[in-house]
């Protein structure tokens, strides 16, 4: 809602476009909010230059890095409202074997990283995708001296509760490391 995950997918993206061949497009999910209510959270506009997917448009890549505002715990409605179109697409299986991973951000510590992130496995797992995680895979995952979002199951930041806390560069290098680790794997996979 305040661009933290647009914020990440700009590394993730960084990331993807290192590899040799591989080519990050960065795409929006449609909004569910009123603009009543948008305003009323003090929510940035969208950005008019990333187009909004629609779901038929997944199956259209090699591989795809959902980017996850949470919100109590759990990937936000308009994430799900994506997931909840591709009944068509789950039918035909046109998902099945492409690589998956995610990246998140939430409010606060313990705020729903891991739990977001375990419940979004269900959506790809019931199109037969195949998740890449980041697992531990640079030292900066075991950073302890400040606050750090991200977890082994993809990169991750806290916005702060009103949204005013931006990613770290940490979080950054982690989002850029994951998009770099998961265009690696989808190229052997594609």
């Amino acid at each position: 809602m305040y661009g933290h995950v647009k914020t990440m997918a700009e590394k993730v993206k960084e990331g993807v476009d290192s590899v040799e061949g591989c080519e990050g497009v960065l795409y929006q999910v449609a909004e569910t909010l009123p603009e009543e209510v948008l305003g009323k959270m003090h929510a940035p506009p969208k950005d008019a230059d990333v187009p909004v997917i629609k779901a038929s448009e997944l199956a259209e890549a090699d591989g795809i890095i959902f980017g996850i505002p949470t919100r109590f715990g759990m990937a936000a409605t308009q994430m799900k409202a994506l997931m909840d179109a591709t009944g068509g697409l789950w039918q035909k299986g046109a998902l099945a074997g492409k690589p998956a991973g995610i990246f998140f951000s939430t409010g606060t510590q313990g705020g729903g990283q891991e739990t977001t992130a375990m419940t979004w496995l269900t959506q790809l797992v019931h199109h037969g995708m195949i998740f890449v995680p980041t697992g531990y895979h640079t030292p900066l995952m075991f950073q302890t001296d400040s606050v750090q979002g991200g977890s082994p199951w993809g990169a991750g930041t806290y916005a702060g509760a009103d949204g005013s806390r931006t990613p770290s560069d940490n979080e950054l290098e982690r989002a850029k490391l994951q998009g770099e680790g998961f265009a690696k794997v989808a190229s052997k996979l594609a």
